[in-house]
């Protein structure tokens, strides 16, 4: 295989069609667990860490999306919880204790759905937050590659992988490294994860507003705030669910 943009669209293009495929019935059981969230008044929170973090950005606060959904993010521990920046680095992703601080920075209630991306599925922070979310009795949609995931062993102790502790399982298709076209001195470029993952979000949200109309209701969605009457739109919704969802961070 070449090295060049038509290749990457070529394999990106085959990526997309295998996950719309073989992804079709999961999308279909985390739509349902949304919904079911939602018409109970619950909120969608969604949390990544490294590039994931666009999953979650993909879910909460944007045009065409679901009102009810709030973005957790690493750094809520400095901008909500007052720790100083150093905190903050690569390595956090790794440290199983920060997943406590942040679920008591979410304003979470018992209605609500939990959605956590996570490419490898292994470090530490997001394996406890999984954990934290099960223990506390929410619906948990896990999106990762199984087969990164799959080679790769557990940074957590207790052994577990997100994959282990979600009730529905979102397989991106990423291969192992994400990275799909090979280098001649080794190494790969071109990753695929947040697009397939991207993907996948939008998927459930479609369905889970499929599932509003169905039963007679109307969908609470975010028009694009940079339409006329987008703003007016918008802040009537986000006034349900005032204190529960988060748009600064």
């Amino acid at each position: 295989m070449t090295v060049s943009a038509e290749d990457y669209l070529a394999v990106v293009t085959e990526t997309i069609g295998q996950v719309a495929a073989s992804q079709r019935e999961a999308v279909g059981r985390a739509a349902d667990l949304i919904a079911e969230a939602v018409r109970a008044d619950g909120v969608v929170h969604a949390f990544g860490t490294g590039h994931s973090e666009a999953l979650a950005m993909e879910i909460a606060g944007r045009a065409g999306g679901l009102v009810p959904t709030n973005r957790i993010a690493l750094r809520d521990l400095v901008l909500l919880g007052g720790e100083p920046a150093d905190r903050l680095g690569p390595l956090l992703e790794r440290d199983p204790a920060v997943a406590h601080r942040l679920y008591e920075l979410a304003p979470v209630r018992p209605t609500d759905v939990f959605v956590l991306a996570s490419n490898s599925g292994v470090n530490g922070a997001m394996v406890e937050f999984a954990t934290l979310v099960k223990e506390h009795g929410h619906g948990l949609v896990a999106i990762t590659s199984t087969r990164h995931s799959g080679r790769m062993t557990s940074r957590h102790p207790s052994g577990h992988k997100l994959s282990d502790l979600a009730d529905v399982v979102l397989d991106n298709g990423a291969p192992y490294g994400d990275a799909t076209l090979p280098l001649p001195g080794g190494g790969a470029v071109g990753a695929v994860s947040s697009i397939t993952a991207a993907l996948l979000a939008q998927q459930v949200t479609v369905e889970v507003v499929a599932r509003l109309l169905a039963a007679g209701e109307r969908p609470p969605v975010y028009l694009s705030a940079n339409i006329p009457d987008g703003d007016a739109h918008n802040n009537e919704l986000e006034a349900r669910y005032a204190g529960r969802i988060r748009r600064g961070s």
